[in-house]
């Protein structure tokens, strides 16, 4: 059996792949924090891949469905897509958080970041710091306005049509607002690290 031919074979494949990759690199730098990392980055990308599907690809589509009156709508993006982009969506953003937690918490930097580097006075935590509070602040969205109000436009909890118009007004700002946080968060992500010895 392929294992390409199903998600779950592919996810395996690439951690197998990954192994033999940290096993076959002597003197490997892929130690507890560079697993954490690794991890970290690796829901990371699923997290705010989906976020940037769904605002550039997902909403955007939907909407010109809606507006093709001859058109075959939106509802097997709807009924079959979106909820479970969602599943993955909310839960990866919940591993990026608590891999991200770990890696600070580990590497003795969890106050230093959330205190923006004792409000100034060391630049990582200043850096890493504001990432890590735009990405708190993105998994708040997720999980009290992004998925309860997406979960009612979906049918997926009962709502009438006026709450459904309004949970699709929260739903799409909050997931808009994520979609500009990202882009800052990222560039401290990365930033951070960039040129010091962390």
């Amino acid at each position: 059996m392929n294992p390409l031919n199903s998600v779950r074979g592919s996810i395996i494949t690439g951690v197998i792949v990954a192994a033999v990759i940290t096993v076959a690199i002597p003197q490997s730098a892929f130690n507890e924090m560079g697993l954490i990392r690794w991890l970290h980055i690796l829901s990371g990308v699923m997290w705010i891949g989906l976020l940037w599907y769904f605002n550039v690809v997902q909403v955007p589509a939907l909407g010109a469905a809606a507006a093709d009156k001859g058109g075959p709508g939106g509802a097997g993006i709807s009924k079959y897509v979106a909820p479970r982009a969602l599943l993955w969506f909310r839960w990866a953003a919940v591993a990026t958080w608590l891999t991200g937690a770990a890696y600070l918490i580990r590497g003795q930097n969890f106050l230093n970041a959330f205190t923006f580097g004792h409000f100034g006075e060391d630049i990582y935590g200043l850096i890493i710091g504001t990432g890590a509070w735009l990405g708190t602040i993105m998994l708040f969205n997720v999980w009290v306005l992004i998925n309860p109000n997406q979960m009612k436009v979906l049918g997926v909890v009962p709502a009438t049509d006026e709450e459904k118009v309004r949970a699709r007004r929260i739903a799409l700002l909050a997931s808009r607002t994520n979609f500009v946080l990202s882009i800052p968060m990222l560039m401290c992500m990365a930033g951070a690290t960039h040129g010091l010895p962390y």
